[in-house]
C-alpha cells in the first residue's frame, strides 16, 4: 500500500535540521499518490503531531495525533462517523500508528491528499515568515507535479499566495472560482479556502461551505 512520495523525502528531511526543531521528525504528505480528485495543501506541521517523535514507527503524515482537523474531513464526507467519533472522543491514546495508516488509506481510498507546504515540524504553532515557505516550494511543486491531482485546495492567505506567486485574499473567492498554476507544463486548478484550524478555527464553516461547493456536495 503505497501512501507517500518516497522519493522527496530526503531533500525534506535536510530541511528539517536547517528550517524545523532538529530533535523532531519530517511531517510528509500522504493519501492517494496517483492522480487523487482533490490535494489538500496546509502550512506546517508542529509537535503536537505524535508522528513527528522520533520514537514512532509508522506513517509520518499530516494531522495525526490531533483532533479538530477531522471535524472538516468528517463535514465533508471524507472520515466515517465511526473513526470521526473514536477521534473525538479519546485521548491521543487512539492514535496507535495502526490507526494513523488507516485512516491515511481511507483518505487514500476517499481520492485525497493532504500535505504541509513547508513540511519542517515547529515546537508550536508561531507563524512561519514567508521565506521559510519559499524555501519549500520548489518540493512542493514537485509533489504536486508527481502527485497530478485533479484539484488544489490551498489553506490561507500565505500558502495561497505563495503557491500562486501573488497575493492572495481567500474571502474573495466564492463558490467555484479558482486560480491556475502551471508546474513543468502541467496546469492545475487551485481553490483558495479559509485556513480551519487554530486560528482559523472560526472559520471552518466558511471552509467546509465553500469546498463542498467546489466538489458540488451542496
Amino acid at each position: 500500500m503505497e501512501l507517500q512520495v518516497e522519493h522527496l523525502k530526503k531533500g525534506i528531511d535536510k530541511l528539517q535540521k536547517i528550517y524545523g526543531n532538529a530533535e523532531l521528525k519530517s511531517i510528509y504528505g500522504a493519501g492517494r499518490i496517483f492522480s487523487p480528485e482533490i490535494l489538500f495543501l496546509f502550512m506546517n506541521p508542529t509537535a503536537r503531531n505524535i508522528s513527528s517523535l522520533p520514537n514512532w514507527r509508522g506513517i509520518r503524515a499530516p494531522w495525526i495525533g490531533t483532533k479538530n482537523i477531522w471535524k472538516l474531513f468528517y463535514a465533508l464526507d471524507i472520515l466515517s462517523s465511526d473513526t470521526f467519533r473514536a477521534i473525538q472522543e479519546n485521548g491521543r491514546e487512539i492514535w496507535t500508528e495502526e490507526f494513523a495508516e488507516n485512516i491515511y488509506d481511507s483518505l487514500n481510498k476517499k481520492s485525497i491528499y493532504v500535505t504541509n507546504l513547508a513540511k519542517c515540524t515547529q515546537d508550536d504553532a508561531r507563524a512561519l515568515k514567508d521565506e521559510v515557505f519559499k524555501v519549500y516550494l520548489k518540493n512542493t511543486k514537485e509533489e504536486i507535479y508527481t502527485v497530478n491531482p485533479t484539484k488544489i485546495i490551498s489553506f490561507g492567505n500565505q500558502v495561497s499566495s505563495i503557491l500562486l506567486s501573488q497575493n492572495i485574499k481567500v474571502s474573495e473567492y466564492k463558490k467555484q472560482e479558482k486560480e491556475v498554476i502551471n508546474i513543468n507544463g502541467k496546469i492545475f486548478d487551485v481553490y483558495p479556502v479559509y485556513y480551519p484550524v487554530g486560528q482559523g478555527l472560526r472559520n471552518i464553516h466558511k471552509a467546509i461551505c465553500r469546498i463542498k461547493d467546489i466538489l458540488c456536495l451542496t
